[in-house]
């Protein structure tokens, strides 16, 4: 992708095409004609499982209001205890949901379109160790219509983020 494709792009997903671009990685975001805001509507687009979608949610550390991002598959929950078991201190550390406002000023991305990188104050990660059930996965890249794709691998290589076990039951269908 040269800079003149990034130009036709919006603003957060040139974020994130520079980011990939930077880090060598050798798939381009793609916009979709249709908004992909959930993990089923992104599965629906690409015609892949809902488990191959990685998802970005983000919770709010509330003892110094940190953002944590936990990027899981699809057809899974997040437990919210086992990351704050992670992410908070032992003394009553807890974790707190992200409303709208919260998400975009500290990732630089609307929720919908949350990206796995390119935020715009690095958050604390995990990544879910159910990820690497697949070989391929998606992502968001920072726009509801846009997604990048990628392994569990150079996600992590990519993020930085550790690998642990952060989910629970299936998401109902």
């Amino acid at each position: 992708m040269c800079g003149a494709e990034l130009q036709t792009l919006p603003e957060s997903v040139q974020r994130v095409a520079r980011v990939l671009q930077d880090a060598g990685h050798p798939h381009n975001p793609v916009m979709l004609d249709d908004a992909a805001r959930t993990a089923q509507q992104a599965a629906d687009a690409l015609g892949v499982a809902l488990g191959q979608i990685a998802k970005s949610i983000i919770f709010r550390r509330k003892h110094d209001d940190a953002a944590v991002l936990v990027i899981t598959s699809g057809d899974l929950r997040v437990d919210e205890k086992k990351v704050q078991a992670l992410v908070c201190s032992a003394e009553g550390g807890k974790l707190g949901r992200a409303d709208a406002d919260f998400v975009k000023a500290r990732t630089g991305f609307s929720i919908g379109g949350v990206s796995p990188v390119a935020h715009a104050t690095p958050p604390v990660a995990l990544i879910d160790a159910q990820l690497f059930r697949f070989d391929e996965i998606w992502a968001a890249a920072g726009h509801p219509h846009a997604v990048f794709r990628l392994s569990p691998s150079q996600l992590q290589a990519l993020s930085g983020a550790p690998v642990h076990d952060v989910t629970t039951e299936a998401v109902a269908p």
